[in-house]
C-alpha cells in the first residue's frame, strides 16, 4: 500500500525548490511516451498509476492536460476539485460528470469549446444558464445528456435558453434532456426546432406536456411539405424518439408517423391523473397505424400507474394483430398496461416478428401459459424477456419459455403464481445473468435449485419472497453462483436474519451491490460481518458499491463504526434510516464526503435492473486511490491547489 506522503502529492512541491521530480522512471522511458500511455486512461487509473512513484506522480499531472476524455460518475466533485481535475485542456472531447454538489458557478469548468460529449446527471442546482451556454461555446458538440436540470427550488429555464442551444450546437446527433419541459412553453416551440441539427438522430425528453409536443409534430410534418423550400425538414435525420407525456393517442401516434419517417426506435409512456376519454385515448385504429415505412426495430408503448390505476381500456387483440402485420421488423417490443390483450394477441407478436429479441410484456392481466408453449416451434431466439405483474403465469409457461436458451436477461418479478418449480426450469439456462423473482413464491428450494445450476449469474433479486430463510442463503452461496453473482437484493424477507448475511460473507462472493431494506430481524451483526469479509486477500468489505440497509429492525449507533474508513473503501451508496441517530449520520457524511447516504427510502443506484452488460471490474488495488487523492490531495495543476 502507497504511503500517505505520496497519496498527498500528485505533483511534488519539491520541483519548485529546483529539485527535479522524474529521475528514475525516464532512464528506461521518455516522459512524452509516459504521458502519452498515462493520457490514455481514465480518471480512476490515472490515480492508481500516480500513487506508484514520484516520476509517474509528475507525469500523470501533467498528463490531466491531454486527456481526450474525463469521466466521473461514481462520485460527485465539488468546484474546488474540478478546478484542479479539469485544467485548461483543449484535446477533451468527453466530459461525463455527476453534478449533485455543482452550481451555476461551475458552469465555466464544463463547458468547453473541444468538447464532442457532454454527459452531466443530477444538474438539479444547475439551472437554464447551462443550456445557453453549451449552445454559445460547443459548437462542435454531437452527443448532449443532462438529467434534473433546475430541480431545485428557485431555479429555472425558459425558451431562450432553449433557442440558444438549438441555434448553437449546430452539429448534434444526440440530445437527451431528461427533465420537465413545460418551462420551455412558448408560441414559437414547434419551430424553433427548424434551427436545430440536421443530423440529430436521437432525441429524448423527460416530460413533454400533449400541446407542446403536438405543435412540435405538426411543425415537423409541415416542413415536410413540398414548398420548394432548400432548409431541410425538421428532424430529417431522426432515427429515436423516446417520449414521457400525458397521453398516447391516436393523433400523436399519427402524428409521429406522418412526421418522422426515419424512425427505427420509437418509446412513448403515460401517466394520466384522470381516466382518459375517448378521443385522448389509444385504440386500435392508432395501433394500426404504427410504422407505415417499415423501419421500425423497437417500439415501447407503456401507460404508467403512477398517478392513475388505468389501463390501455380501448384496446384489445384487433389492435394488436393489425399492428403486428406492419411491425414484422421488429427486434424489440415492449408493452405496459394493455389488460384486454388475450394470449391470441401475444403470440401474434411473437409468431409475426421472427427478429424479436426484447420481449417486455407489464400488468397484463390476461396473459396466460399458452403464449410460450410452443415457443421452441419458432425461430425467435430471446435474449431478453419481462412478464411483469403477469398473475396468471404459472411454471408450465416458464417450462415453454425455458426452451429459448439464449435467454440473459429475465424479469418475472410480482408474478405471484410463480415458484420453486418455476425457479427449477431456469437453472441450467446457460447465458442467464439477470433474474428478477420480486413478490414470487419462491423458498429456499428454489435457491438451492440456483445455487447447483449452471447459470452464470450476475444480478438475482428475491425482494418480498417471504418464505425465503437463511438456510436459503446457504443453498445459493453452496453451488457455482458465488463466482460470478455481483448484484443481490434480498430485501423485505421477513425470515431473513443475522445468520444468513453471515453465511453471505463466509462465502466470499464478491459482491458490489447489495440490498437488505426493511428486513426486521438483521442488524449490527450483519455490518460487521460485511465490513469484515475479505475477498481475494483484499481490504475488508472492498467489493461493496452499494450497500442499503433502511430500515433494518436491528441496526443501532453501534454500527456506525464500520462504516467509517478503512471500511467499506469503495462504499459509494449507503441505505439507513434516518432516524436512527441524525448526529451520527451527519458525522459520517462530513468523514465520507463522497459516500451518498440515503435515509428518506429511496432506491439506491437502481441501474442494474435494466442492464445486462457493462458489469463491474474488479480492480487488483486494495485502496481507492481516487478517493484518497480527492480527500487527501493536496497538489499544483497549473497554477491550481488541489
Amino acid at each position: 500500500m502507497a504511503d500517505e506522503d505520496s497519496l498527498a502529492l500528485l505533483h511534488d512541491r519539491s520541483c519548485d525548490r529546483g529539485i527535479d521530480p522524474t529521475p528514475a522512471l525516464e532512464h528506461y522511458l521518455p516522459s512524452a511516451v509516459l504521458a502519452s500511455i498515462l493520457s490514455r486512461l481514465d480518471p480512476r487509473s490515472l490515480c492508481s498509476a500516480a500513487v506508484t512513484c514520484r516520476s509517474l506522480r509528475y507525469v500523470a499531472s501533467q498528463a490531466v492536460s491531454f486527456l481526450p476524455s474525463f469521466h466521473l460518475l461514481d462520485i460527485a466533485p465539488t468546484l474546488d476539485l474540478l478546478r484542479s481535475l479539469l485544467p485548461p485542456n483543449p484535446y477533451l472531447r468527453s466530459l461525463r460528470l455527476d453534478c449533485s454538489r455543482l452550481d451555476d458557478s461551475s458552469i465555466g469548468f464544463l463547458v468547453r469549446s473541444s468538447l464532442h460529449e457532454l454527459c452531466l446527471q443530477n444538474c438539479e442546482n444547475l439551472s437554464g444558464k447551462l443550456l445557453s451556454e453549451v449552445g454559445g461555446n460547443c459548437r462542435d458538440l454531437r452527443s448532449l445528456s443532462l438529467s434534473t436540470l433546475a430541480e431545485h427550488r428557485g431555479l429555472s429555464f425558459v425558451f431562450a435558453d432553449l433557442e440558444e442551444l438549438l441555434t448553437g450546437c449546430s452539429q448534434l446527433e444526440s440530445l437527451n434532456m431528461a427533465f420537465d419541459f413545460s418551462s420551455f412553453d412558448n408560441p414559437k416551440f414547434g419551430q424553433v426546432w427548424a434551427s436545430a441539427s440536421v443530423a440529430l438522430s436521437s432525441l429524448e425528453i423527460g416530460y413533454i406536456p400533449m400541446t407542446m409536443l403536438i405543435e412540435l409534430l405538426h411543425a415537423t410534418v409541415m416542413s415536410r411539405q413540398p414548398l420548394g423550400l432548400v432548409k431541410p425538414p425538421i428532424f430529417h435525420s431522426l432515427q429515436t424518439l423516446c417520449l414521457s407525456v400525458d397521453y398516447i393517442t391516436d393523433h400523436l401516434i399519427g402524428c409521429i408517423s406522418k412526421g418522422l419517417p426515419s424512425l427505427s426506435s420509437l418509446d412513448l409512456q403515460d401517466s394520466p391523473i384522470v381516466e382518459p376519454i375517448v378521443t385522448s385515448d389509444l385504440t386500435n385504429a392508432g395501433l394500426q397505424q404504427i410504422n407505415p415505412h417499415g423501419k421500425l426495430k423497437h417500439i415501447s408503448l407503456v401507460r404508467s400507474q403512477e398517478f392513475f390505476f388505468t389501463y390501455f381500456r380501448r384496446v384489445n387483440d384487433l389492435g394488436i394483430f393489425l399492428m403486428s402485420e406492419g411491425c414484422s421488423t421488429l427486434e424489440s417490443i415492449c408493452l405496459g398496461g394493455f389488460c384486454r390483450v388475450t394470449d391470441s394477441g401475444f403470440r401474434a407478436i411473437i409468431h409475426s416478428c421472427s427478429n424479436l429479441r426484447k420481449f417486455r410484456v407489464s400488468h397484463a392481466s390476461q396473459l396466460t401459459d399458452l403464449v410460450f408453449h410452443d415457443i421452441s416451434a419458432t425461430s425467435l431466439s430471446l435474449t431478453h424477456v419481462s412478464l411483469r405483474w403477469c398473475n396468471l403465469l404459472s411454471k408450465l409457461g416458464i417450462v415453454g419459455l425455458s426452451n429459448n436458451k439464449q435467454l440473459i436477461v429475465l424479469d418475472l418479478r410480482d408474478c405471484r403464481n410463480l415458484g420453486d418449480e418455476a425457479v427449477k426450469a431456469l437453472c441450467y439456462l446457460p447465458k442467464l445473468q439477470v433474474l428478477l423473482l420480486d413478490g414470487t413464491d419462491t423458498s429456499d428450494l428454489g435457491l438451492s435449485y440456483l445455487g447447483h445450476g449452471n447459470c452464470p449469474l450476475v444480478s438475482l433479486s428475491i425482494r418480498g419472497c417471504k418464505r425465503i430463510t437463511a438456510k436459503g442463503i446457504s443453498s445459493l452461496f453452496g453451488g457455482s453462483v458465488n463466482l460470478s453473482l455481483q448484484v443481490l437484493d434480498l430485501s423485505r424477507l421477513p425470515n431473513l436474519t443475522d445468520e444468513g448475511i453471515l453465511l453471505l460473507a463466509k462465502s466470499r462472493t464478491p459482491i458490489v451491490e447489495l440490498r437488505i431494506r426493511e428486513c426486521p430481524h438483521i442488524g449490527d451483526t450483519s455490518v460487521m460481518a460485511l465490513a469484515s469479509m475479505q475477498i481475494e486477500g483484499r481490504s475488508p468489505g472492498s467489493s461493496l458499491y452499494v450497500l442499503d440497509m433502511y430500515e433494518c429492525g436491528g441496526i443501532t449507533p453501534l454500527s456506525f463504526r464500520w462504516f467509517k474508513k478503512p471500511y467499506f473503501p469503495r462504499l459509494r451508496w449507503l441505505g439507513l434510516t434516518g432516524s436512527l441517530n441524525r448526529d451520527m449520520v451527519d458525522a459520517l457524511s462530513r468523514s465520507r464526503p463522497f459516500l451518498r447516504i440515503a435515509c428518506r427510502g429511496e432506491e439506491l443506484a437502481m441501474s442494474f435492473l435494466d442492464n445486462s452488460g457493462g458489469w463491474y471490474n474488479h480492480e487488483e488495488d486494495e485502496m481507492d486511490e481516487l478517493e484518497q487523492w480527492l480527500l487527501e490531495g493536496e497538489y499544483e495543476v497549473e497554477g491550481y491547489m488541489f
